[in-house]
């Protein structure tokens, strides 16, 4: 069991520093977008892993409103996209 968790660790640090690099460098906002929705998918599969390891359920509210976030902020990323395009042809 320690060397699952070990592993599950490891592939979600390196998952979330390559993330947070593409959030940083861009190039452009729908980079961003994309990285930030991979990084609020990651921190959701790192609650489910505890969830599944300890065995219970108490994280679900949680995981419901970083879905309901992701969500939105992909819908508001993209609408502000489609605007700024459309203001600019």
């Amino acid at each position: 069991m320690n060397i699952l968790l070990i592993l599950i660790v490891a592939v979600f640090s390196v998952a979330a520093i390559l993330t947070m690099f593409r959030i940083i460098r861009g190039p452009s906002i729908l980079d961003r977008a994309v990285a930030s929705d991979v990084l609020l998918t990651e921190v959701m599969c790192v609650l489910g892993a505890e969830m599944a390891i300890n065995g219970h359920t108490r994280s679900i509210p949680v995981l419901l409103i970083i879905a309901a976030v992701g969500v939105f902020g992909s819908i508001s990323v993209a609408r502000y996209v489609a605007r700024r395009d459309n203001t600019t042809s």
